[in-house]
């Protein structure tokens, strides 16, 4: 399988090389997708960077931008930092403007070369959530909710929708990692400001085996559990979660609960459960529909057809369109040829870009790297995933507490 995956991740950089037909090297926007195909994140890289590399191709079909085409600089991490670093180092001297790694330890890694370097590093639902703070990171950005955003707004989906918080048992089941641990701080704070009792579980990675955790769980007797997890661990959590009497509609997850995960635990067995939602899934959309008739439909996509419009294939499409939209600004407001720091800039000037409907309206600016922190609860209804939410966000106070208690953190350690 992992030689498959490094054959499809070659295949994808030389498939790059053609991305910019006809345009001249100095019109050519190129940003690294060096990610990992091989080792940890396989669950999401490949529909994602599918759906990366088949907005940059639609763009391209379309003219660019003022003439300028992109090339998309693929290669594989295999999340190792070392590795990540290499790769970064490579694309830079390429001319690279934007790297995204879909990695935290890569991504956590590079941090201080993006901001010596002055090369944007976008982290979309990965890496530094204290990134949020352009002016500690100012060429990072997460672009979409961190995981203390996505924590904050389930908690809120349970008191504004679940009957209020107070008196209510609420269990954090994650995985025992960083990322596992992030919402906790979050968690206690609302717990303490709405009188609800929180109870956190840990399971051993890689998460396909969490029984002890769950009998744990089990005792405790929560009203709601809110999964913090990903890959093949997912799906088993939801199966403990119902196997120890946890209804499927007091489930909420963490944005990392996809098609596939509610396939293996069971199209019907996984209904009622929800997730946060980061982006809009399917293809009911004009940017997808667009990308459906001029990339898809030729035989131009860069993988399967059917990952077209999944979970993960959508984040990757809306990471490239709130990037290109930074490109765009960036070169109308800038000129040529679009720097590191002109892209950043551009960036910074983003306002209430939705990709036409598909994710939540995102504003940047110097000081919010985020965008507002906002998402949606949507609903595996059997077939796929519907919301049962419009876009908003909750508790920024609180989020933001944490995002400049941690930059101060990391600006005292430079």
């Amino acid at each position: 399988m992992k030689g498959l995956l490094k054959g499809l991740a070659g295949a994808a950089a030389m498939a790059a090389v053609g991305f910019t037909g006809a345009a001249k090297a100095d019109d050519t926007i190129k940003f690294a997708l060096l990610q990992d195909f091989t080792a940890v994140y396989t669950f999401v890289t490949d529909e994602y960077n599918q759906g990366q590399r088949d907005y940059l191709r639609l763009i391209n079909e379309e003219g660019g931008i003022n003439g300028h085409t992109f090339e998309a600089l693929i290669r594989d991490t295999g999340n190792e930092p070392q590795r990540g670093i290499e790769a970064y180092n490579r694309a830079r001297r390429e001319g690279a403007v934007l790297v995204d790694f879909l990695s935290t330890p890569v991504s956590r890694a590079a941090v201080n070369r993006v901001l010596e370097d002055e090369i944007v590093m976008i982290t979309v639902l990965h890496g530094r959530g204290d990134a949020s703070d352009g002016q500690t990171f100012p060429f990072v950005f997460p672009m979409m909710a961190t995981y203390w955003s996505q924590a904050a707004l389930l908690a809120d989906y349970i008191d504004n929708h679940g009957g209020g918080l107070e008196g209510k048992r609420i269990a954090h089941v994650y995985i025992d990692s960083p990322f596992g641990r992030e919402p906790v701080p979050v968690l206690r704070e609302l717990a303490e400001r709405k009188g609800f009792e929180l109870r956190t579980f840990a399971y051993p990675s890689p998460g396909n085996e969490q029984s002890a955790t769950w009998s744990d769980v089990r005792r405790f007797r929560p009203d709601y559990v809110i999964l913090w997890g990903a890959g093949g661990g997912q799906p088993v959590s939801v199966r403990e979660a119902i196997r120890n009497g946890i209804p499927q509609e007091n489930i909420l997850s963490v944005v990392w609960m996809a098609e596939t995960d509610a396939r293996t635990v069971g199209t019907d067995l996984a209904t009622g459960v929800k997730r946060f939602e980061a982006v809009a899934t399917g293809t009911d959309y004009p940017i997808m529909q667009r990308i459906m008739e001029k990339v898809i439909e030729p035989g131009h996509g860069a993988g399967p057809r059917e990952n077209v419009g999944t979970t993960y294939y959508n984040i990757g499409v809306a990471s490239m369109a709130v990037a290109v939209e930074g490109a765009r600004i960036a070169l109308e407001e800038f000129g040529t040829p679009l720097t590191g720091d002109k892209l950043r800039r551009g960036m910074e000037m983003i306002e209430d870009f939705d990709a036409e409907g598909m994710m939540p309206p995102v504003t940047l600016s110097e000081e919010d790297h985020q965008g507002g922190g906002y998402g949606r609860v949507s609903r595996w209804d059997g077939s796929a995933w519907e919301p049962v939410t419009d876009w908003f966000n909750a508790h920024q106070d609180i989020v933001w507490e944490e995002i400049e208690k941690d930059a101060a953190g990391f600006r005292e350690g430079r």
